[in-house]
């Protein structure tokens, strides 16, 4: 279901991934996500997105994290 509900243009939003037929990013998703906004706040605010596409979105997101490789840092010293 993902790879069909998202898709990256260099036309479209600068490349970033989009939700199919809209230009509502997967940044975008993420972000009102992280602010606590529930999916059901985000479906009123963008009538085109669907909870499919959401759930796409973190689908999406999961990932691109699961590919990519994180150097954790530590503390810095004062």
């Amino acid at each position: 279901m993902q790879k069909q509900l998202i898709l990256s243009d260099t036309n479209v939003m600068m490349g970033k991934p989009i939700i199919a037929g809209t230009r509502i990013t997967v940044e975008l998703i993420l972000e009102k996500l992280a602010a606590g906004e529930t999916n059901e706040q985000i479906l009123d605010a963008h009538p085109r997105l669907t909870r499919e596409a959401i759930q796409a979105a973190l689908e999406f997101a999961a990932d691109a994290l699961r590919a990519d490789v994180v150097y954790p840092i530590g503390e810095r010293a004062a």
